[in-house]
Formats: structure tokens, C-alpha cells, sequence
């Protein structure tokens, strides 16, 4: 019974997807909560939760313009070649503030890198 069980769980955790579409809204909140508690923010799970949903938007976002690229379709943005563009999280969260409060409650993270990319590197 408990090998049934534990298959079931296995189950679930390896179809459940690496980020699930964090709002802005609920990153925002986090990291504002994070930063409120300044150096024991360290010790909170919610760092390695913004880094994996950051990560997952941004791999998502250069895997969308490759493949772009590769079908010579144009691409959502045109960045610089991978590894070169250098965007701290300081700047993704100003980004992300210029977002009115009533649409980060429906702009997912991946939503708003792909727009941030847009216009920091527009295609000429």
C-alpha cells in the first residue's frame, strides 16, 4: 500500500510543471515580503521559489527565440546572443512596478519578461 502511495505522489510532483505561471502580483508580493525581512529573507523558501519561476521564464523566453530564429520566423525580440544580455533582478523587479497593480494580477512572470525583453531589445 505504501509503495501504491508513494508511486502516486512521484506521480504528481513529475507532471506538475518546474514554474506554474506566477502572477506578477504574487512575485511582487513575495519579494516585497523578502525584502522586508532583509538578511534572514536567506533563510526563506520563497528565494529559490522567484530564482525557479525567474529562471523558467527567462529559459522559456530564449528557447521561444531560438526556435524563432531557427524557423526563420521573426523573433519576439531580438536580444543579444545568449549569455551577453545581463539584466539584474533589481531591474526585472522596476520593470515589473511599472505594471499598474490591477493588470499584474492577471500578467503571469513569463508574460511580463517576454515584454520587458520586447522593449528593452525591440527588433530593427
Amino acid at each position: 500500500m505504501r509503495v501504491a502511495a508513494f508511486a502516486a505522489v512521484v506521480a504528481v510532483i513529475s507532471a506538475t510543471p518546474a514554474y506554474a505561471d506566477m502572477s506578477v502580483s504574487s512575485f511582487m508580493g513575495k519579494a516585497d515580503a523578502l525584502k522586508a525581512k532583509g538578511v534572514l529573507a536567506m533563510m526563506s523558501s520563497d528565494v529559490s521559489l522567484l530564482q525557479t519561476e525567474m529562471k523558467a521564464a527567462f529559459a522559456a523566453y530564449r528557447s521561444d527565440v531560438d526556435a524563432a530564429v531557427a524557423a526563420k520566423r521573426p523573433p519576439p525580440s531580438c536580444p543579444p546572443p545568449k549569455g551577453s544580455a545581463k539584466i539584474s533582478s533589481d531591474e526585472v523587479v522596476a520593470d515589473f512596478r511599472t505594471i499598474p497593480a490591477a493588470q499584474q494580477v492577471k500578467i503571469s512572470v513569463k508574460t511580463a519578461v517576454y515584454a520587458m525583453m520586447k522593449k528593452r531589445y525591440p527588433c530593427r
